[in-house]
């Protein structure tokens, strides 16, 4: 594989604004933590790997509008994200993480939110499309047996698919599913999706 994107991963207990250099990511939320704080929130979703999404204040208050307070209520949804470079910090633009997307919302969705003393930005929030990313497809596309199988049996199905396949179900697994599996990923399923792409 050359994919680099992995190497770019920001040493950090959250999702960093640079780990999206390389596009947006759509995040499926599977629970929500509120606490004290400078950073109250964090929001969980499916293959986090250990960097939940702490959304800042503007952001939080884009999510209290587009489902309401409860933070119970957003399991199961989700929500697109990007890097955008204007974002400032003391003065700076340094770069942050804005929901450009959401799910469970039938129509566009603007709000006008503080960014600098005596200045507002208005933020837009669009259903999130229907239509599903290629490895999103490769997921839907499962056997009737699915269900029944243990991850083993998971990964070595979709290692027969090739590389695409397996890195798609991958990033649905927990932190603490991939450690467990991760020997096996490396040393049978990775080399078994590689000599299914060669063979394609």
């Amino acid at each position: 594989m050359t994919d680099m994107t992995g190497t770019i991963v920001a040493k950090s207990d959250q999702l960093n604004a640079d780990e999206l250099l390389p596009g947006s990511r759509t995040l499926e939320i599977t629970s929500v933590e509120v606490r004290t704080g400078d950073q109250p929130v964090s929001i969980h979703y499916r293959g986090e790997n250990g960097h939940p999404y702490k959304p800042c204040k503007n952001m939080r208050r884009i999510l209290v509008a587009l489902w309401g307070g409860d933070g119970a209520n957003y399991i199961g949804k989700s929500i697109t994200v990007f890097r955008d470079p204007d974002v400032k910090f003391g003065g700076m633009a340094v770069g942050g993480i804005v929901i450009s997307h959401a799910s469970h919302i039938t129509e566009p969705l603007s709000i006008a939110l503080t960014v600098t003393k005596g200045r507002k930005k208005i933020y837009t929030v669009e259903p999130l499309a229907a239509a599903k990313p290629a490895q999103q497809q490769q997921l839907d596309q499962l056997p009737a047996e699915w269900s029944s199988w243990s991850n083993e049996e998971r990964g070595y199905n979709r290692a027969s698919l090739g590389t695409a396949a397996l890195v798609a179900w991958w990033r649905t697994l927990t932190a603490d599913e991939r450690t467990a599996l991760e020997d096996k990923k490396d040393s049978e399923w990775k080399p078994l999706a590689a000599g299914k792409d060669g063979a394609k």
